[in-house]
């Protein structure tokens, strides 16, 4: 007989105690490598691809796409080689025979199930029923990730149709584009009669949105909010960027104010580094942190997620610059690690990329302190000269809001944070002294 090896689903976080089957990467038959992308889960921190812990042939895939299984559970059984290819007449023994966990090998973080267990929860509205290793082959979807399927609906590609040549027959970017310019569109279908619209539409919270709910209802209710406004001329920080965006060490990178915001609250953070501490209720102490983690608040297709630079206040500017960049680009695209997210210590939220002025921004768990920025505007603004003469110019302004936890952080320190930052903004000169 065949070895069967039941692969379960891993903690791939700190604590995590579920995750979304969000697309699986084989079907039942495929051989597969230790190491090779079996599937792409989320989880309430960010999506997460499972690479496999066995080498073999795909036996059973125990969700579909669509449906939430608690850690621990069987995600994939996998027989011990290549001619152990299931018959379509061998019943699906996986479903009733996990006497073969206890030859689990511990390959991931957290790996294995959590005490107490507990039960598959239901498939969203709308997922297809659990398939049986017959069924298998017959409902899985091209396998391609989220992205790729969302640029597949922009240019009006239908996804089936499109040649894979990715890893394990996965359609790709290029794929995609390629087919689009093949023409290679779907024909649109005669469109029935529109319907009278719905008078209303319930979306399931779940994944990194809902975590995100519950951590600012959590946030806004634990740690007692203070925000603090100031708007501020920032005018020789727009000149300093354009020149440090000329220099030829950065010429390849995206200097933006955000850079420039980031390093000021860096400096502004070793006169007042209260602003960078949490709040420990179990010994009712303030934790200072000698290292600055710093957030960097990022709206996704899958709601708003916080990645931190590990010790930036360690960094050059150029390695600060590179740092955002990579921060950015992997939110983008999805790609944000759970690990990225923890230990944060302080936040930044640019708020004004949306055109906004200013808001009241809410804490990260855990962190005593979160700026907003917001939009820059050329402003008609009072300006006094060498000789003490007033007179009016436009010049670039904007508003700065800082949010922090009245249990670690005063009206005083809270107030000194924010006319530091604002100080060296005004006047960067000021950050070598």
């Amino acid at each position: 007989m065949s070895k069967e090896q039941v692969f379960l689903l891993p903690d791939v976080g700190e604590g995590l105690t579920e995750a979304e089957i969000l697309q699986w990467a084989v079907r039942v038959g495929d051989s597969v490598e230790i190491n090779q992308i079996l599937v792409e889960v989320e989880t309430a921190k960010a999506a997460v691809e499972l690479p496999s812990p066995y080498a073999g042939v795909v036996g059973t895939l125990h969700a579909p796409d669509g449906e939430t299984l608690p850690v621990g559970e069987p995600l994939i059984t996998i027989l011990g080689d290549a001619s152990d290819t299931p018959d379509a007449t061998d019943p699906p023994a996986a479903y009733t025979d996990m006497a073969t966990a206890s030859d689990r090998e511990a390959l991931l973080v957290g790996y294995g199930p959590q005490e107490g267990g507990g039960r598959r929860r239901r498939r969203r509205p709308g997922a297809p029923p659990s398939p049986t290793p017959v069924q298998a082959p017959a409902t899985e979807r091209t396998a391609a990730k989220p992205p790729v399927r969302k640029l597949a609906k922009d240019l009006g590609v239908d996804i089936t149709t499109v040649t894979p040549t990715g890893p394990v027959g996965t359609v790709t970017r290029d794929d995609v584009r390629r087919a689009a310019e093949a023409g290679l569109v779907a024909a649109a279908a005669p469109k029935p009669r529109t319907p009278e619209p719905a008078a209303e539409t319930r979306i399931p919270i779940r994944g990194v949105r809902k975590h995100t709910a519950a951590a600012m209802v959590a946030s806004a209710f634990t740690a007692p909010h203070v925000t603090e406004f100031m708007t501020v001329d920032i005018t020789a920080t727009m000149r300093l960027r354009d020149t440090v965006a000329a220099r030829r060490e950065f010429r390849e990178l995206r200097v933006t104010p955000l850079l420039f915001l980031a390093r000021a609250l860096l400096l502004a953070l070793r006169n007042t580094p209260e602003a960078n501490a949490s709040w420990d209720g179990s010994t009712q102490e303030i934790v200072l942190k000698h290292y600055v983690n710093l957030g960097i608040a990022a709206a996704t297709g899958r709601g708003l997620i916080v990645p931190n630079i590990k010790h930036a206040d360690r960094m050059s500017l150029r390695e600060l610059a590179e740092a955002l960049a990579a921060l950015t680009s992997t939110a983008r695209d999805g790609r944000t690690t759970p690990q990225s997210m923890m230990d944060g210590t302080i936040t930044i939220t640019n708020v004004g990329v949306f055109g906004v002025d200013t808001g009241t921004p809410i804490l990260n768990p855990g962190e005593a302190a979160i700026l907003a920025l917001g939009a820059i505007r050329r402003t008609p603004w009072v300006v006094t000269d060498a000789s003490g003469t007033e007179k009016i110019e436009p010049r670039w302004v904007t508003q700065l809001a800082l949010s922090f936890d009245h249990r670690l952080v005063d009206g005083q320190q809270g107030s000194q944070l924010l006319a530091d930052l604002a100080a060296v903004l005004h006047d960067p000169g000021l950050a070598m002294l």
